[in-house]
């Protein structure tokens, strides 16, 4: 049965904060905060949720960016909606709140990003995708 993630594209200037993750799927990649969304959960409301207790961080100005379908293995189907957004303090610094699924987090320039990415990043990476507002 698929489930439905929610993952965050969390931009500070021309960078976006990534974590290497610890978990089985994706092990030692770089990926967006994010997670499962809850029963009865909006999408933003799942982001916010998901940075805060990933990070530490609040974010704001929340916006649906894209979704995709991403059939990671055999027993892994995951539809991921992904969000932009923005601290809503730029001097509060990710903390590592929970360090049995993410190494850490840091801030990487859209332009110069840690390798090996999380799949469905470095598919949506290679495809030109850019989550940086044009206007």
């Amino acid at each position: 049965m698929p489930k439905v993630g929610v993952a965050v594209f969390l931009l500070k200037g021309s960078k976006v904060l990534l974590g290497k993750r610890l978990s089985a799927v994706g092990h030692s990649t770089f990926a967006l905060p994010g997670g499962h969304l809850e029963f009865g959960e909006s999408f933003e409301e799942c982001a916010t949720r998901e940075v805060k207790e990933e990070t530490g961080l609040i974010i704001d100005k929340t916006e649906f960016l894209t979704v995709t379908n991403n059939v990671i293995s055999e027993k892994v189907h995951i539809v991921c909606v992904f969000i932009r957004a923005v601290p809503a303090d730029v001097n509060q610094q990710p903390e590592t709140l929970e360090p049995e699924k993410c190494a850490g987090w840091d801030w990487y320039e859209w332009n110069n990003l840690p390798k090996p990415l999380f799949g469905p990043l470095e598919d949506m990476v290679q495809s030109g995708f850019n989550p940086f507002p044009t206007t």
